[in-house]
């Protein structure tokens, strides 16, 4: 796909990244609301205080919460479900994968809880906005596909003609965020594993299933899911993003562990890798190898 003066959409994305401010810092949040959506499946909402709140959110992009007790020093890297700036609260929806995000769901309204962030790189809504826009999300990647439909809802009610089909994978009948999905996108469609809601299998079956096409492709998901997407994508000739899934522990781009191989070498190592918390999590598809 090409854009105004002949560039490509990829081109312009690495372009505008440079020009990202970094709100990398440690602020203590208030917890308004937390709750559970499905089984192992919970939603927590945490509100800056104004002085500390920033200018913009993009979707995309996470946060590190640090979990309760003091023998768990490490924060957990979560993607942010959505930006509320008139009560300057981020949202999450996370699975309870361990003792640090079981520790999340004993939190109660009024608590406090430290969190590390903005952090990373979301997707650019200006060159997504005038788009049919398929997003793909699969089980706990849904939660920031819901904040990027959200985004684009409100660039389209400003005058941006955009369209979003949004296709949502999970592993059965729990289905958790599709109604809130249903109300900020064009069209929804469900997969499940066990074939019990929607089509049997994964996003891209529902997607060959009922002819979906689309300008550009998002998508957070599994590695797996990622990969056929990539794919996929390629196959079609489709711009993809994809938002990397990567373990973390420091979520600056310090200690190398959620490094993901990409095509092109870094200006300044000279290796075909890039830090996911800092280079990422969104990526072009044909930016890295899967």
């Amino acid at each position: 796909m090409k854009t105004a003066g002949n560039r490509s959409i990829h081109e312009e994305v690495r372009e505008r990244r440079s020009r990202i401010a970094d709100m990398k810092k440690k602020t203590e949040m208030t917890v308004l609301d937390s709750r559970m959506l499905a089984p192992e499946i919970w939603s927590m909402e945490l509100a800056y205080t104004p002085e500390d709140a920033p200018d913009d959110v993009k979707p995309g992009q996470f946060c590190g919460l640090y979990p309760q007790g003091g023998d768990m020093l490490l924060m957990r890297p979560i993607s942010i479900c959505g930006w509320n700036p008139a009560r300057r609260a981020l949202r999450f929806v996370y699975r309870v994968a361990g003792r640090g995000t079981r520790s999340f769901t004993t939190l109660r309204q009024g608590d406090r809880l430290q969190m590390l962030g903005i952090l990373g790189n979301g997707y650019d809504m200006d060159l997504l906005a005038g788009r049919h826009v398929l997003l793909l999300g699969g089980g706990i990647g849904i939660p920031p596909m819901l904040g990027l439909a959200q985004a684009l809802r409100s660039a389209a009610e400003r005058g941006a003609d955009t369209k979003v089909t949004a296709v949502l994978g999970y592993r059965d009948r729990a289905l958790f965020l599709k109604e809130e999905m249903e109300a900020c996108a064009d069209a929804v469609c469900v997969a499940t594993e066990d074939g019990s809601i929607g089509t049997k299998g994964n996003v891209l079956d529902a997607v060959r299933e009922q002819g979906i096409r689309a300008d550009v492709i998002c998508a957070c998901g599994p590695l797996p899911m990622l990969r056929a997407v990539k794919q996929y994508a390629d196959r079609e000739k489709i711009p993809a993003f994809l938002s990397l899934e990567e373990r973390m522990a420091c979520g600056v781009g310090v200690c190398l562990g959620c490094v993901a191989k990409t095509t092109k070498k870094d200006e300044h190592s000279q290796v075909n890798n890039a830090r996911v918390c800092v280079e990422g999590p969104v990526f072009a598809a044909e930016d890295v190898e899967l």
